[in-house]
């Protein structure tokens, strides 16, 4: 009687269901696995909305180096960081923020990252404001209302960095003719990404937003130089010597590069003379105005 077989040559009904039960155990597994595998390949990419904690680095080292273990999380004070739940764009157990929701407060002695056991969060990273979490986008400029002429400035003004990583750019109002623009400008090397200025922007769905850096940040070509940090490198013009610029000025007036512009030039003994009186009412009674 051949093994697994009674006496009538059929298979027993105990090896069948042991058979049949131990099939569908290793199709789940590996239906299972496979299904990780997918999603945690799709994981790799951080989207973009999701912001990693302070001293995250490179996306890849960062994951290889998380242990999943949510000390960052815990010893966050403000809540701003959250581990990613089954089914989120981002992989699975690793801490991450949205600058919409809760931005990163900076806080000066940097707690996640101390709590790392890993230095998957550098813990070379000292300063909060060297961290480099993403980078600040102004992304539409038909809904900031500064582009529009109006008064705004709060990304400007929330900034951690104020005056260095959001700096205001003054340009004429052609609408109007008369006003100025407050345009923000973000500068990547002291942009943190906090993403306080996103938190902070008074639109519906804010006009400035933080990516991750891989998303946001450009790169010049490697064999790019840029001729006058090279010149201020090396003292002197690394091609051509310059040439010294010829102005077509009217007599007796010359001419301030970076500085004052066109003004008249002094003889030898002369004293300069100031174009407005200190007196107010000299100005407004100047025949011909000003």
């Amino acid at each position: 009687m051949a093994k697994g077989k009674d006496q009538h040559g059929k298979v027993d009904p105990a090896r069948r269901r042991f058979l049949t039960d131990t099939l569908r155990t290793a199709v789940g597994v590996g239906l299972v696995a496979m299904t990780l595998g997918v999603y945690q390949r799709q994981a790799r990419a951080l989207p973009a909305t999701a912001i990693r904690p302070p001293g995250a680095g490179d996306e890849q080292a960062f994951q290889a180096a998380c242990v999943r273990c949510g000390l960052c999380v815990r010893d966050c004070p403000y809540d701003t960081l959250k581990l990613a739940q089954l089914g989120d764009e981002v992989a699975l157990g690793t801490p991450y923020f949205h600058a919409r929701d809760i931005p990163c407060e900076m806080c000066d002695d940097i707690p996640c990252v101390k709590a790392c056991p890993t230095g998957a969060l550098d813990p070379a990273l000292t300063e909060i404001n060297a961290a480099r979490m993403g980078l600040a986008v102004v992304v539409d400029q038909e809904a900031c209302i500064a582009f529009q002429g109006l008064r705004c400035e709060v990304c400007f003004n929330v900034c951690p960095v104020r005056g260095k990583a959001i700096t205001l750019n003054y340009q004429h109002n052609d609408r109007s003719g008369k006003h100025a623009l407050f345009i923000p400008v973000v500068h990547s090397k002291d942009c943190t990404g906090c993403g306080k200025c996103e938190k902070s922007c008074i639109l519906e769905e804010a006009a400035i937003k933080v990516f991750p850096l891989a998303l946001a940040k450009g790169m010049l070509g490697k064999h790019y130089r840029l001729g006058w940090e090279q010149k201020a490198d090396a003292g002197k013009a690394l091609v051509t010597p310059d040439a010294p610029h010829q102005y077509n000025l009217p007599e007796g007036m010359r001419y301030e590069h970076g500085g004052k512009g066109l003004v008249p030039e002094q003889q030898p003994g002369q004293q300069g003379v100031p174009p407005f009186s200190d007196n107010p009412l000299d100005t407004l009674n100047r025949k011909g105005g000003l």
